[in-house]
């Protein structure tokens, strides 16, 4: 138990750090920078977490992606930023960057039933974390009131 523990700090911190790179290389704004990178952090730990307890590596994806699009929306609500700031860089821990490659590097060693396959499983993972930013955006907005400029102001 206590080495899962360690391992989920582990990939919480690091999918922090890598999402705090990525925020500085695309010049997002430096206040959203920890935020955003705290979501990052949170969704990919809960995908591992939930892999560690066998769910299927597209749920798992849904779920994290779900849970990134939610917490990003409300991010950019409370810090009157726009959502796509935190819900992009929560993302970039999912993205299944080593699935494209072995797709790539299988399909070059001319292995393409292989290829065709990590290329196929890549692409689902794709799909479900575009499911989850939709589905999290929609249910925000289902349920949250849009702010009025304006609107609370003195009279």
């Amino acid at each position: 138990m206590m080495e899962l523990t360690l391992q989920l700090l582990l990939k919480l911190v690091s999918s922090f750090v890598g999402t705090l790179g990525f925020a500085i290389f695309m010049h997002a704004p430096k206040r959203a920078w920890l935020p955003a990178s705290a979501v990052g952090g949170v969704a990919y730990a809960l995908y591992w977490a939930l892999q560690q307890f066998s769910l299927s590596e597209p749920l798992a994806i849904f779920v994290a992606a779900l849970l990134g699009s939610l917490l990003g929306q409300l991010l950019a609500r409370r810090m009157q930023m726009i959502a796509t700031i935190f819900i992009l860089l929560a993302m970039i821990p999912l993205v299944p960057g080593l699935g494209l490659y072995r797709c790539m590097h299988l399909l070059a060693q001319e292995m393409y039933s292989a290829g065709a396959d990590a290329g196929v499983r890549a692409m689902v993972d794709i799909v479900m974390i575009a499911l989850g930013i939709a589905v999290g955006s929609f249910t925000f907005r289902l349920f949250v009131r849009p702010a009025v400029p304006g609107k609370g102001a003195a009279k």
